[in-house]
């Protein structure tokens, strides 16, 4: 056991959230090689012996379920049974893992060395590992992290080994069986290799799912995936992927095990080794395919300081509690258990209802560092510099200032904040500054982001090569949206007061009925950009109502809600912190009013709208840089999608895009029309 390093934190609001200590500390202390080759003798379900991954092979490819299958896919393909059957097993060849212990060792050994390289301390809950550790030994287990890097699943495995547990299988893309060795080494140390996209593939179908239900039925291990299905490239939470939650509930929902435990797992970075890598991908720069020989290049980061990082494993979630007086599970007895069916509406309703809220759950135990505050600052007012075109930058006592306001507010609306009380204000400020030295400058007492520097290439022989216009917007993206990455770690603190607020200035008075319709329209549209709950919009509303009014921004009767004198600040911020979305989407619609033809595809869909984007960029006419990031883009076309004013259409090129102009034109009026941060901005497009 890692010996003890609490990180408590004062703040009544959070004594539901556990203390954390450092598990590299220990490492740091003695020796790697002796704790690769400790003694390894981890608690399994229900004491179940372990099988090996052969025995795992043969229970999939001899079930009833996969039997039905085969024999469905021949009568259907007119093919041989044998045939399918070579198929389903070259499938499974494909994607099972290979559990051995021997390459888990050797990883514990890298993984200790790298990680007390790159990290100064990674803190994790140790109740919730003694929670974990209580449900392996009752029900099969699913572990939820969030997912921000590459890193998550490396960290996962060394964490449980670390303390004594068992170790997950885990989905991993089969963009990774690419990377020679290294591919390979993974499937050692418990990763099953699975498709991005299935398409109408029913056999594939059938053997990833028998698959993944054998290993949890059976408590072959804890089975580990990502609800999001990608790394999140803003840290953002992602609009969870149902597919693989869908399969870890049925063998509950069919009666064959009593019950499922699914821990939602946090996983928080103070600095994430892909930031530029993000920031580059959401300009339009292809993602690096994965390659050992790139796994090699990326060593330089080995001389890097990442800071810290914390890893909450929340609380156990039972599928049974969740499932009460929501599931009718009397419909499975009307079909044989192997029979695959589809799911009916109350069971995609229950799973999708599931999935945001361990979503959410992954959310609130994200712990927040004092920079994520900081970048939140630095980019208000960055932007604020720009519109007035005053002296850049913010003096490092008041943006310190600033930053102790923001983490008193943040704190009073229950965020998890790792902010060291026993240190000065200044100094907690002056260290994260230091540690995101590539995205600030610091320059005669001023703090600004390093926009200006972003643009100087040097040329041969060290002379500085001409950038254009276009070169030098995109170079500036980068640090805007790398910044914006940690101001979107504290989103979920802030989202429902900022969409309160917003709607505050968006309804013509102060009538509460009003207010309410406004915050109503706004969640919606930004339902597919941030996790809002299904159904959830009066709770929503409520919240928002409480956390202003506790903290003195608002005043609410039963007929009006009114600002208070204190507030006007609270909800300057708050109406700052959303204007970037605000403004994407209405840019977006305006692009589609005026520019979009009858052949414009899904394909060129971003591409179109980068360019429509850069033209205004540099004519001066929109604020955010941030609109450029493709992640909105794509969040506002599936906005457009589900609420109807786009539909896909089965034209000449797949994916065209058929806009109904009209209603397009009204969601814009009614999203920015009477916002004054924006009007003007609109109105000059």
């Amino acid at each position: 056991m890692a010996s003890k390093a609490v990180y408590s934190h004062r703040d009544p609001m959070l004594k539901k959230r556990d203390d954390f200590e450092d598990i590299l500390e220990e490492r740091r202390n003695s020796s790697d090689l002796s704790y690769a080759l400790k003694c390894y003798t981890p608690v399994l379900y229900k004491g179940v012996t372990p099988c090996k991954a052969s025995v795992l092979k043969s229970m999939v490819l001899q079930s009833d379920q996969l039997h039905y299958v085969i024999n469905q896919v021949s009568k259907e393909k007119g093919r041989a049974i044998d045939d399918v059957q070579d198929e389903a097993s070259a499938i499974l060849e494909e994607m099972a893992q290979c559990l051995q212990l021997s390459t888990v060792r050797f990883f514990a050994f890298m993984l200790s060395k790298v990680f007390k390289t790159l990290f100064r301390n990674i803190c994790v809950n140790e109740e919730g590992i003694q929670r974990l550790q209580q449900a392996i030994q009752e029900h099969p287990v699913v572990l939820l992290p969030s997912h921000r890097s590459y890193m998550d699943f490396l960290l996962m495995s060394y964490i449980l080994y670390t303390y004594d547990l068992a170790l997950p299988v885990i989905a991993a893309g089969m963009d990774f069986m690419g990377m020679k060795f290294v591919g390979e080494m993974l499937r050692m140390s418990g990763a099953f290799f699975i498709r991005r996209s299935f398409g109408g593939d029913k056999l594939y179908w059938a053997v990833f799912s028998e698959y993944v239900k054998t290993m949890l039925k059976n408590g072959f291990a804890p089975v580990e995936f990502f609800l999001e299905g990608t790394r999140s490239r803003t840290s953002k939470s992602l609009t969870p992927k149902l597919g693989l939650l869908n399969i870890v509930m049925d063998p509950f929902l069919k009666g064959e095990v009593f019950d499922v435990s699914l821990v939602p797992v946090s996983i928080s970075y103070e600095r994430i080794l892909e930031e530029t890598l993000y920031a580059r991908e959401l300009l339009g720069v292809p993602k690096p395919k994965e390659s050992t020989s790139g796994l090699f290049k990326a060593r330089k980061i080995l001389s890097e300081d990442y800071g810290s990082i914390h890893v909450y494993f929340g609380q156990p979630v039972s599928v049974r509690s969740l499932a009460e007086g929501k599931v009718n599970r009397c419909q499975f007895n009307l079909t044989p258990r192997h029979i695959p069916s589809r799911p009916g509406k109350d069971i995609n309703s229950f799973v999708n209802d599931s999935a945001y809220k361990l979503v959410r759950a992954q959310e609130e135990n994200m712990v927040l560092k004092p920079w994520v505050l900081l970048a939140s600052l630095l980019l208000q007012n960055h932007q604020q510099n720009q519109v007035v075109e005053q002296k850049q930058g913010i003096a490092l006592d008041e943006l310190t200032a600033q930053a102790v306001w923001l983490r008193d507010l943040s704190r009073q609306y229950g965020a998890f904040l790792d902010w060291p009380d026993h240190l000065p204000p200044s100094e907690v400020v002056s260290s994260s500054l230091s540690l995101h030295g590539g995205l600030v400058r610091i320059c005669e007492g001023r703090v600004q982001l390093a926009v200006d520097q972003a643009g100087g290439q040097v040329g041969p022989g060290g002379a500085h090569s001409i950038i254009t216009p276009e070169e030098e917007l995109l170079s500036q993206a980068v640090i805007i949206l790398s910044c914006a990455s940690y101001r979107n770690q504290a989103l979920h603190v802030f989202l429902r007061p900022a969409l309160l607020a917003s709607a505050i200035h968006t309804a013509s008075s102060n009538n509460k009925q009003e207010v309410f319709n406004s915050f109503s329209f706004l969640r919606n549209v930004f339902s597919n950009e941030f996790i809002l709950c299904p159904g959830a919009t009066v709770q929503d509303f409520e919240e928002a109502c409480y956390l202003l009014v506790k903290t003195g921004a608002l005043q609410v009767t039963q007929q009006e809600i009114l600002v208070t004198e204190k507030g006007h600040r609270t909800l300057a911020f708050l109406t700052s912190m959303l204007d970037p979305f605000l403004q994407g989407y209405q840019v977006l619609f305006r692009f589609l009013c005026e520019e979009a033809t009858e052949t414009l595809t899904e394909k060129h869909f971003i591409p179109a709208v980068r360019k429509f984007i850069i033209k205004h960029l540099l004519a001066g006419r929109l604020r955010y840089t941030e609109v450029l990031s493709s992640d909105l883009q794509k969040n506002a076309l599936a906005a457009l999608l589900r609420l109807g004013a786009v539909r896909k259409i089965k034209g000449v090129e797949l994916g065209t895009l058929k806009v109904n102009k009209v209603m397009v034109n009204s969601l814009e009026d009614t999203l920015g029309g009477k916002l004054p941060t924006q009007k003007a901005v609109v109105a000059r497009l």
